[in-house]
């Protein structure tokens, strides 16, 4: 099994869907887990409280990752739990929003997705590397929307996912000389809140069918492979944007 004993991990947008089931897995693996939440006490609560219940550690942090202000709090929260050093940082924050066609959108609403994806990742890396060692990973929740565009109404949210891409390629980089690795991970269809919001039924089904192992994927699996590029086990592995799509698209 995947060893994550004694290393301290932050997840943003920890509380839910695929950022709660990374945080469970970390926990799992043995690191102490920094549970990011937005607006519900009770999510990031509960997922403390199960993880703690399997013999874990974790805190739940309240922080808007779009705001320098919250996530420095939420890198300081940390640093005062578990000490000043930060081994995995997972930058899961992020959302659709709304399906907008290009006459619909206004700069507004175009902005504000870059914000939630793009920015959000920056501020977290830039608040938190500086207390990350060599052997450390940093994890960005990218999409498959990323590479093909995304599906009706999904541009802005599938441009912002490209940039959270292109920006970890760019760390990858900058960062390989301190033996931090960067990587991100561009899910397909998973089994979330995300698509019980924004895509219907008939798509998810006929998508499903379409898709070589015939199902959605589940955020377990998500979190499966973030842990995976936490640990020393993908040592050699940097600048990469994994698929988990179960086949539906190759890069």
């Amino acid at each position: 099994m995947t060893t994550l004993e004694g290393k301290v991990a932050i997840v943003t947008g920890g509380s839910r869907d695929i950022g709660k089931a990374i945080s469970l897995k970390l926990a799992a693996c043995g690191a102490k887990v920094v549970v990011n939440y937005f607006n519900n006490a009770q999510q990031g609560a509960d997922v403390v409280a199960e993880i703690e219940t399997a013999g874990g550690t974790a805190i739940a942090v309240a922080g808007d990752m779009t705001k320098s202000a919250d996530v420095d709090g939420l890198v300081a929260a940390s640093r005062e739990a578990f000490g000043d050093s930060i081994d995995i940082l997972v930058n899961n924050v992020g959302g659709l929003v709304a399906r907008k066609t290009l006459a619909e959108m206004d700069e507004e609403f175009f902005e504000y997705v870059m914000k939630l994806n793009v920015t959000s990742t920056f501020l977290a890396m830039k608040a938190a590397v500086p207390y990350m060692g060599a052997g450390s990973a940093v994890i960005n929740i990218a999409s498959q929307a990323g590479r093909d565009g995304g599906g009706p109404g999904a541009a802005a949210y599938a441009a912002s996912k490209a940039a959270v891409m292109t920006f970890t390629r760019g760390m990858a980089k900058e960062l390989g000389p301190s033996n931090i690795r960067v990587n991100s991970i561009c899910p397909g269809m998973i089994a979330t809140t995300f698509h019980d919001v924004f895509t219907k039924d008939a798509v998810r089904t006929n998508v499903a069918a379409g898709t070589p192992l015939r199902r959605e994927g589940e955020a377990s699996e998500v979190a499966d492979l973030v842990a995976y590029l936490a640990s020393d086990e993908s040592s050699f592995m940097t600048g990469t944007n994994v698929d988990i799509n179960g086949g539906l698209a190759f890069s």
